[in-house]
């Protein structure tokens, strides 16, 4: 098949699961067309399979906002037409389902008829799209998509309750490359980021007010009151300066690191001891699943669609949204025992195979089949 993918090209999980996605199904013989503003930071290799369109957006003073819909489906338009691409996958349903759809009617008045896949990956639902402003569109958008997936039954879920749908959506949920996540135990790397009487704990994310970076750091400090340990900050965004200011605080501003965007997150997460994602809410948790798969146990909120990742009392804990001292007693009954902490992280990665990409990959592939097939009988 020849696949257009549109998705947005940033650290963020929709477009690395995108980006994933992609590079995937070109190593199973499709040919990938990605079509966005800037190159995905995940791409990093170009081959036959896999080819990069960039989207531009003219500036012009008549517009206050300058019009990426407009420029994104006049782009589709183009290169479905130049590399007779047969289906359009989008992730994100604002605003790319709807230039997709905008694309797909200009497409027909050619007799050109494709096919739109639209997966649903969170923000786009429970906080950009019901907002009264975009609530039409989104509704529209999700409606006229050919075929519909969102990547945890929580999020099917809030999508039901908050919109009027009417299109089937199937659930297929975010993935991982089990090969890219085998961690060798390497201790003179380990020491670089702390000593070995310490545990290492860890964060991920883009630090937004939905991720709780005060609780991480509440959580961190409550571990190193019995334990030594180190805490590892992966990531950028509004919430890290008061971050930093909380941790001076408390005096625990020697204790933690803030990496930043870090491209080395597999090796951190290898030796780590503990992750923590207290989040007030999460669509699915890629972040877990990456510790997971790393043999990182899992301190959590139980929000969202991560209960449906992080097994509680087996792959890590569960606890409600700001219960830091449950977090911490829950943390510490892991990081204390070695063999109980060996046995968490064992359990992480076995649990982690159920999101194996050769295994969910052929779920979309399936999809995609059905939608071509079901749109070439209408």
């Amino acid at each position: 098949m020849k696949i257009g993918i549109v998705c947005y090209p940033t650290y963020g999980g929709s477009g690395v699961v995108a980006t994933e996605l992609g590079i995937e199904l070109s190593k199973r013989g499709h040919e990938i067309h990605f079509i966005t503003y800037k190159q995905p930071v995940r791409l990093e290799l170009l081959t036959h399979n896999v080819h990069f369109h960039e989207v531009t957006v003219p500036e012009y003073p008549l517009f206050h906002y300058q019009p990426y819909e407009l420029a994104l489906s006049s782009k589709l338009v183009d290169m479905v037409k130049l590399h007779k691409i047969e289906l359009l996958h989008v992730h994100y349903a604002i605003p790319h389902a709807y230039a997709g759809y905008m694309a797909k009617k200009m497409l027909q008045e050619e007799g050109i008829f494709l096919p739109i896949v639209t997966t649903l990956h969170g923000t786009d639902i429970t906080l950009v799209g019901s907002h009264p402003f975009y609530k039409s569109a989104v509704t529209f958008s999700i409606n006229k998509s050919d075929a519909v997936t969102s990547v945890s039954q929580s999020l099917k879920d809030d999508t039901l309750r908050l919109f009027d749908i009417h299109n089937d959506i199937k659930v297929v949920p975010n993935f991982i490359d089990l090969d890219k996540h085998f961690c060798e135990e390497v201790g003179c790397k380990r020491a670089t980021l702390a000593h070995d009487n310490e545990r290492i704990v860890t964060h991920i994310s883009n630090f937004r007010k939905v991720k709780q970076i005060p609780d991480v750091i509440k959580v961190f400090y409550g571990i190193q009151k019995e334990m030594p340990a180190k805490l590892m900050m992966i990531g950028e965004g509004p919430e890290k300066e008061p971050a930093e200011a909380l941790c001076r605080e408390l005096g625990i501003e020697e204790q933690v690191v803030f990496f930043g965007n870090s491209v080395e997150l597999d090796k951190i997460l290898c030796y780590s001891d503990l992750f923590l994602l207290p989040s007030i809410t999460e669509s699915f948790g890629l972040a877990a699943l990456e510790a997971m798969a790393s043999s990182t146990p899992v301190i959590s909120s139980n929000t969202g669609g991560i209960p449906e990742v992080n097994e509680h009392g087996k792959t890590g804990y569960l606890s409600k949204v700001n219960d830091v001292d449950d977090m911490v007693k829950n943390a510490l009954s892991i990081l204390k025992d070695d063999v109980v902490l060996r046995q968490f992280k064992k359990q992480a990665r076995e649990s982690s195979k159920r999101f194996d990409i050769h295994a969910i990959v052929p779920q979309y592939e399936k999809i995609y089949q059905e939608t071509l097939k079901k749109c070439l009988v209408l």
